[in-house]
């Protein structure tokens, strides 16, 4: 759905005003505790965000491709595990329900996950297949009128928050590659199943990524999403989706970045006058300007091409990448900017710089985006 552009330029500075005046205030106990408090929770659920991308008639917001990059620019503007803590159940976590489910699932998930009541989990990563995710060994075997699924997935957010998993089986073993592949959707109550710790990591303090395990998970038939041997293809749909809001997430810290340089830069004196009065700190600060400018537009330009029912599998490879490295180099900038000062901890930058590197790597690495946009482009011009 499109709202009106009045009615979303009110949500979005709402978004904008949680950010700054409720999320980023909690940064510091985030990075402390590991944890995302509850009256952020509370905050993210009254504003509706945990249903961004769900139909309004299944309690979401319903918003357009462009609608939900316009928020994600706002809300990412804090560190993003906020993002992160609603972010799978918006995006690939849910977009196969919306656009596969049938009736029945619909009605059975997408009301609480709209609400925040139910967290959504995507399994799709395994061990020995990231990149390569068509390689998967995760099987699901049928057994009467149900299906018995193991295999061990790696790197999924919210694991230990979930309720459902959208989990990723090779149904047919024998089919090489993607065409065997089914998904279907695992309650967290169903027996057999193994959520692990959650890892140790360099940054996103607060995002928790975990292995589940499947051992001789038993769900009914009823739980396939789309038709058998359509999983690979339905994955790679919502990852389309979930490119662009990633992309829209470098946006957002983009400018977060940018804004911590240039108060810095303003504040801190060396030589008798700020440091933003010497040429090369400005050089620093207006490629950085440039490149979040560019990537703003590369993806309202691209969310709307999608939002027109254009295919842009190649647009969503194009600003992941080019929006994810640009938040790396801006980062980096800003940090040499900050001097010794970036280094500690006392400076958002520190952590920042730390958070922003994991951008880079996934919902397809920037190798993997600069891969799809080639395969794309050639395929175009065959």
């Amino acid at each position: 759905m499109t709202h009106r552009e009045d009615t979303l330029e009110l949500l979005v500075d709402a978004v904008r005003r949680f950010a700054r005046e409720v999320l980023i205030p909690a940064e510091t106990e985030v990075a402390e505790t590991n944890e995302i408090p509850h009256h952020v929770v509370e905050g993210l659920q009254q504003l509706g965000l945990f249903g961004m991308t769900i139909p309004e008639e299944y309690g979401g917001l319903g918003l357009s491709m462009y609608e939900e990059a316009r928020l994600v620019f706002e809300v990412a503007y804090a560190q993003p595990a906020f993002r992160s803590y609603f972010g799978t159940t918006n995006g690939v976590g849910t977009l196969g329900i919306v656009n596969e489910g049938t009736e029945e699932q619909k009605r059975k998930y997408l009301p609480k996950l709209a609400t925040g009541e139910m967290m959504a989990s995507f399994c799709l990563t395994e061990p020995d297949s990231g990149s390569d995710s068509a390689s998967l060994t995760t099987r699901a075997v049928r057994d009467g009128d149900h299906y018995v699924l193991n295999g061990t997935k790696r790197f999924i957010t919210n694991a230990i928050h979930a309720g459902v998993f959208t989990v990723f089986a090779r149904t047919a073993p024998k089919e090489a590659g993607s065409a065997g592949i089914s998904a279907f959707l695992v309650d967290r109550d169903t027996p057999g199943i193994t959520v692990a710790k959650p890892y140790s990591k360099m940054g996103f303090a607060g995002s928790h990524e975990s292995d589940v395990i499947f051992e001789d998970v038993r769900v009914p038939a009823s739980a396939l999403l789309g038709a058998e041997g359509t999983g690979f293809k339905n994955a790679m749909r919502s990852l389309d989706h979930a490119r662009l809001h990633m992309a829209a997430v470098a946006v957002g810290l983009c400018q977060r970045l940018l804004d911590e340089g240039v108060r810095y830069a303003t504040e801190r004196k060396q030589f008798g006058q700020p440091i933003a009065n010497f040429q090369l700190i400005q050089a620093m600060l207006a490629d950085s300007q440039a490149e979040t400018y560019a990537a703003r537009a590369m993806v309202e330009k691209a969310s709307n091409d999608k939002d027109a029912g254009r295919k842009t599998t190649k647009e969503a490879a194009c600003c992941k990448y080019f929006a994810t490295e640009a938040a790396g180099r801006i980062a980096d900038r800003v940090l040499q900017i900050h001097g010794g000062n970036g280094y500690i901890k006392e400076y958002a930058i520190e952590r920042l710089y730390r958070d922003v590197r994991l951008l880079r790597i996934y919902e397809g690495s920037s190798q993997i985006m600069q891969l799809i946009t080639a395969r794309e482009l050639i395929r175009e011009h065959a």
